[in-house]
């Protein structure tokens, strides 16, 4: 089959809402992708920070292999070992004086639906997230997200939701003491991945929990794509010292198998009861054995350390390129933001393909890099090399139109 007849076929068999694919990959293996046409293409996006251990990794395929032999489904309406494994290996990770009880799901949506509902639990309307933040696209994930275009073509939203200046303090401060007994929660990323990589201020993690501990509100962090070692640690709220109320996981927690995970600490932990959330597939064995493989590796193989010691290897190496269309490189670990100083994002996701390289436009001037966890200083180096030459095409493409 050819490529313009299976893109073809794509075109016509499923909804527009991804639009058409520039490529089809078939195969992957490490940090190595395969196209239709035989081609390989680095991947410095990893599926959007999903493919924490890269493609086709030992660890997963046999995880998942003896798993799906063993047992392969079974619903929330009975136990299995993984599941109850993997929560009390996040409650272990987390490391906190509290009980932690876990909600699996199946994505970073899901586990924000969660939250969402947990806020409602506390018997205030009010939930308070930032602007330009990412949360999902399901309908009260959509609520908290900060990124008007994306909420208004399904308006109206649930209500209660308002939205405050990411990283400002202030004016958090003022919206929640303008109604502080009507607040229920503050949602926030670590750091907005979607939203172009955006860092807050050093102190503002804290200053949240400060803030919601003042007026008995919850702190709900969304480490969807921060979590679980993406940042050169394992979670990075954790890391900013604070321990939130609520985390949400996903992406990399299942290293390219669906699963999210709404963590609740403390007493926020019991505010859902019996009957009043669930899922079908949430807590899958197959999914489960598949994070455990992927929490095993992470420890075994030091990847966390890697992580952050090669993150700030790239960010070095890209602003020493000296290329007139690089600002600079913003992010933590292995979730970096390379700030163009022109709207060319769109162009250089283009030109990176053609050259071989799969990166992610994440706005008009910032290319997101989220690369798998096991990226190799040799394969850093290639694509440091060929940035230069990646840039020039974009930057002649636009001179020339």
């Amino acid at each position: 089959m050819d490529t313009s007849t299976l893109t073809s076929r794509w075109d016509t068999a499923l909804m527009r809402n991804y639009g058409t694919p520039p490529l089809e990959l078939v195969s992957g293996s490490g940090a190595t992708l395969t196209a239709s046409d035989g081609r390989e293409y680095l991947d410095l996006l990893g599926g959007i920070a999903v493919n924490s251990l890269g493609h086709a990794h030992p660890a997963v395929i046999d995880a998942v292999s003896r798993q799906v032999a063993e047992l392969g489904h079974v619903s929330n309406l009975y136990v299995h070992p993984r599941v109850v494994e993997l929560a009390e290996r996040l409650e272990s990770l987390l490391a906190v004086d509290q009980p932690v009880r876990s909600f699996f799901c199946n994505s970073g949506t899901e586990a924000n639906e969660a939250a969402f509902k947990i806020a409602r639990r506390t018997g205030r309307p009010r939930i308070l997230a930032a602007e330009n933040g990412f949360h999902g696209r399901t309908m009260g994930a959509l609520a908290m997200t900060g990124q008007p275009a994306k909420r208004a073509p399904f308006e109206p939203m649930p209500a209660g939701v308002e939205f405050f200046p990411y990283g400002d303090i202030d004016a958090l401060t003022t919206l929640v003491e303008s109604a502080p007994d009507d607040t229920a929660a503050v949602i926030i990323e670590p750091l907005q991945g979607e939203g172009g990589v955006v860092e807050p201020p050093e102190s503002f993690l804290s200053d949240v929990r400060a803030l919601c501990t003042e007026h008995g509100v919850l702190m709900i962090v969304d480490e969807v794509q921060t979590g679980i070692a993406r940042t050169g640690t394992m979670f990075a709220s954790r890391k900013a010292g604070v321990v939130p109320d609520v985390i949400t996981l996903a992406k990399g927690l299942g290293g390219g198998l669906p699963i999210g995970a709404c963590l609740g600490i403390g007493a926020a932990g019991d505010l859902l009861t019996a009957g009043q959330h669930g899922t079908t597939f949430g807590g899958n064995p197959i999914s489960c054995a598949a994070a455990l493989a992927v929490l095993d590796t992470l420890e075994s193989e030091d990847l966390v350390a890697h992580v952050d010691r090669l993150g700030k290897i790239i960010a070095a190496e890209i602003e020493c390129v000296d290329h007139p269309l690089v600002d600079h490189v913003r992010g933590q670990g292995l979730l970096l933001g390379v700030v163009l100083t022109a709207p060319v994002a769109k162009a250089v996701e283009e030109a990176a393909r053609g050259a071989g390289y799969l990166v992610g436009a994440t706005t008009v001037d910032v290319v997101r890099l989220a690369p798998p966890l096991i990226l190799t200083e040799q394969q850093v180096a290639e694509f440091v090399s060929a940035l230069p030459g990646i840039l020039d095409t974009v930057a002649q493409k636009e001179s020339s139109s």
